[in-house]
């Protein structure tokens, strides 16, 4: 029996799962799975606070193998009395499903799963299919995907090729297709000097145009033109705090945070390096950490993006853009092991109040990644 794609994102988002509590969306999910004659298995890590549930199920155990990955975790509701609708509930109206992971990401793991349940209704099963499903996705991404990876590794489930499901559609469905995603790496950039009078100026040491004059420096240079799949490395200053709250002080120090989100030309480490070399030619005293979030990474088009882009095709009448814009996703981790690409719904309203997805969209993309299937097993 095929499943009803509005009817099992429903029941997801009313599991209140903000990352990193489950609250039943997996437990939920794995029912559905079993019941179409998935194996599912419960692979949690962590313990206390820092405890993740985490599912994996499977179907046939031949190649080729397609791995649908995606999490039931979601970010916190904000302020509920903001919302249209109780965040948890999954309220329709005129066509629109609201709900806290509507669009990031339960609409889409729905999708997935009612579209392999109309596929098996339809046709045997060739090789295998399988879901990475985790609970860690909007939180550190410590105890899930990264560590399920080397799970299925050991036990010998890694997929020919794998989707990710997180919506990468900014406008309407089909639009874009991430073969890859931008490197991302964060600053704290503190600059020393004396605390004094204002009027006394020559007493003090004011370290502000110093750090003006280094974040100018990181601010204005460019970094590379992009690559052939990539945009350029671009450097954005997040925050600058001096903690004064007196006008006739000079501040005793001065604080600044960066993120920088970079394409293939640079690692963590080159990159890094760069940064420290531009710093320290201002010639100032510096105390810089840096943090590295990601690298960079791509799945160049090849056979298993003319799939996804066929079926997009097939579908919505759209050819989407191969794009690598946009966050970072658990598909860093997944490249590693085999070829990966996302496709999801329309990410105008993630993390938002009032966050939704329209129903149709959930429909056809349901159709897409069944399309998906028949295309990979044909």
């Amino acid at each position: 029996m095929a499943y009803d794609v509005i009817e099992l994102t429903q029941n997801l988002i009313k599991c209140p799962s903000v990352t990193p509590k489950d609250e039943g969306a997996l437990v939920y999910l794995a029912e559905q799975l079993e019941a179409l004659g998935f194996e599912c298995t419960r692979v949690d890590f962590g313990e206390g606070a820092d405890h993740v549930p985490n599912l994996f199920a499977r179907i046939g155990d031949k190649s080729p193998h397609i791995c649908y990955a995606g999490h039931t975790d979601v970010v916190p509701t904000g302020d509920v009395n903001l919302w249209d609708y109780e965040p948890f509930s999954a309220h329709i109206e005129d066509g629109i499903l609201y709900g806290r992971g509507a669009s990031d990401m339960k609409g889409s793991v729905a999708a997935f799963v009612a579209s392999v349940s109309s596929y098996l209704e339809n046709n045997p099963i060739k090789g295998s299919i399988s879901l990475l499903i985790t609970g860690d996705e909007e939180g550190p991404a410590i105890n899930g995907t990264v560590k399920v990876l080397k799970w299925m590794e050991e036990n010998g489930h890694i997929p020919d090729v794998a989707i990710v499901g997180e919506p990468t559609n900014p406008d309407y469905l089909g639009q874009e297709i991430k073969i890859g995603r931008r490197g991302s790496l964060n600053g704290v950039l503190t600059v020393l000097g004396k605390q004094g009078h204002v009027a006394y100026q020559h007493l003090a040491d004011n370290p502000l145009p110093k750090l003006v004059k280094i974040l100018d420096a990181l601010s204005d240079h460019i970094f590379d033109e992009g690559s052939e799949f990539f945009p350029p490395t671009n450097l954005e200053i997040t925050s600058i705090d001096v903690g004064n709250e007196a006008d006739n002080v000079i501040a005793n120090s001065g604080h600044a945070k960066f993120n920088i989100r970079f394409n293939d030309n640079w690692s963590n480490e080159t990159l890094s390096k760069k940064i420290h070399e531009i710093v320290k030619l201002c010639g100032f005293d510096y105390d810089l950490k840096l943090s590295p979030s990601a690298e960079s990474f791509i799945t160049k088009p090849a056979a298993w993006s003319d799939v996804m882009c066929k079926a997009v095709k097939d579908i919505t009448g759209v050819t989407p853009e191969l794009t690598t814009n946009g966050g970072t996703s658990d598909a860093r981790f997944i490249v590693n092991y085999c070829p990966v690409i996302e496709f999801g719904g329309i990410n105008a309203t993630i993390h938002q109040i009032n966050e939704n997805a329209n129903v149709q969209d959930l429909k056809d993309l349901s159709k897409i990644f069944e399309r998906v299937l028949e295309l990979h097993f044909k």
